[in-house]
């Protein structure tokens, strides 16, 4: 069953009669976790969808509907699935063993490969996770600067541990979210995006600040875009006042290009986090940057200058298998267009979705840099020219935008009826199997999703 079998159906009913076997494991699903999902972006009126196969752009559900993906396993597959080099390799891996808790040679290739491709990777510890890859970095901040102070963008995420979960969706105000002590909070320093008088202040006002961190095309890949000449103030800023500079690189290490937003736009930071690409679409992460940084792990650095040295464990740390698919992954990057395949489909999709918004004159706009696809609803009724958007101008208006919530959600279901699948951002990451016949099926999707919603009157 598919959307154009059900021509005068609302989204809602198409999706829900395409659907039925993620119906029924939604609701045994409710019965076993929290709102019967793990992850909250997988949360979705009525209910998520659920996959059962994938190869290279698109998916299948358990239903058997395809789609092509724009959820490209949160940002982790610049590959698309199941790509034969990564898949050979993980298999090879799994042959001799998941895990030998013990140091392994193809972690020193991994490791290996990173410091080649990443600016300011002199030094490597790797995690089971983006969120992990945060923590450690900040933790490394602190230890080496003796300071105690964060500084965060609003609208950024970094994973969700406690430093990290004011001023990304909700509490940008600073305060504690549920759950987060009210000191740890109150080290932690919120600005605004792009705002030099205001991230000039803080550092006037405050003399103990260990770290700023910040994803460098801006939040959520670039949905609401940092400056170029933003991320040089920030690098001039933090070397005056001997301040550690972070790139959360979790979303665009290796996919902005080889070695990441750093190697694009020429400015390189103290120490980088790493996950989703540097493992290959397994689990996995990274903290990498300067020696005399990462120093603090390293027990006879530490012992001979009297330091305590961090301590960190980690049963997966640099998986054996990650690691294959990792490497695999890597040396395709390094060695191929991939990253440039895949920024250049991006700029042409956007392209061809604005053509689609001025042909159906809404005032809406697809927007984004790279391989990132941003959908921007306009919900104040701002007079927008699609091709013509300037985001950076929109931030303010984004920052507190609920996800998946109302239209956004709508645009969403109308996407997946019509055989794509984005996140309710709504927004979406590129693979470098995207190809001619996805891009036609995502444009066609796009121009049906508009007026399904003008039909239902959600839009006008």
């Amino acid at each position: 069953m598919s959307a154009s079998t059900l021509p005068n159906a609302t989204l809602t009913a198409a999706y829900e009669a395409m659907t039925p076997g993620s119906a029924a494991l939604a609701a045994k699903a409710r019965t076993l976790m929290p709102s019967g999902i793990a992850h909250d972006s997988r949360h979705f009126d009525p209910y998520p969808l659920y996959v059962q196969r994938a190869l290279g752009p698109v998916k299948w559900d358990v239903d058997n509907n395809k789609y092509v993906d724009y959820f490209g396993g949160h940002g982790a597959l610049i590959l698309g699935h199941n790509h034969p080099a990564v898949m050979a390799a993980v298999h090879a891996a799994l042959e001799q063993g998941t895990h030998f808790g013990a140091c392994h040679e193809r972690e020193v290739r991994w490791a290996e490969l990173v410091t080649q491709m990443v600016p300011s990777a002199e030094r490597v510890r790797f995690t089971s996770s983006g969120t992990e890859a945060t923590l450690m970095a900040l933790r490394l901040a602190r230890a080496y600067t003796g300071r105690s102070k964060l500084v965060r963008f609003r609208g950024h995420f970094h994973g969700w541990h406690d430093h990290m979960t004011s001023g990304h969706t909700t509490h940008f105000d600073g305060t504690a979210t549920s759950g987060v002590v009210e000191g740890v909070a109150d080290n932690v320093l919120l600005c605004d995006p792009n705002d030099v008088a205001g991230i000039t202040r803080i550092f006037n006002d405050h003399k103990d600040i260990a770290a700023v961190i910040l994803e460098p095309t801006g939040a959520n890949f670039g949905k609401m875009p940092i400056l170029p000449s933003f991320l040089q103030v920030l690098r001039d800023l933090t070397k005056q006042a001997g301040t550690v500079l972070i790139f959360d690189e979790v979303v665009t290490g290796f996919r902005v290009s080889p070695g990441g937003a750093q190697a694009a736009v020429g400015i390189t930071p103290d120490m980088t986090t790493l996950a989703k690409i540097v493992s290959g679409g397994l689990p996995g992460g990274a903290v990498v940057g300067r020696k005399d940084i990462l120093d603090w792990l390293d027990f006879k650095v530490t012992k001979t200058a009297g330091k305590e040295k961090i301590a960190h464990p980690g049963t997966f740390n640099a998986n054996p298998v990650s690691a294959a698919a990792g490497i695999a992954t890597l040396e395709i990057l390094a060695g191929t267009d991939a990253c440039a395949r895949a920024n250049a489909y991006g700029e042409t999709v956007r392209a061809k979705m604005n053509e689609v918004l001025e042909d159906e004159g809404l005032k809406w706009a697809v927007h984004g840099s790279y391989s990132g696809i941003h959908i921007y609803t306009n919900p104040e009724g701002a007079d927008i020219v699609p091709s013509k958007f300037d985001a950076v101008s929109f931030i303010q208006r984004m920052i507190d935008k609920p996800r998946g919530e109302g239209v956004t959600g709508q645009v969403r279901m109308g996407l997946l009826v019509n055989g794509v699948d984005i996140n309710s951002g709504p927004s979406g990451v590129i693979s470098a199997m995207h190809g001619e016949e996805e891009m036609a099926i995502t444009v066609d999707a796009f121009r049906a999703t508009i007026r399904a919603l003008k039909r239902e009157g959600t839009v006008t």
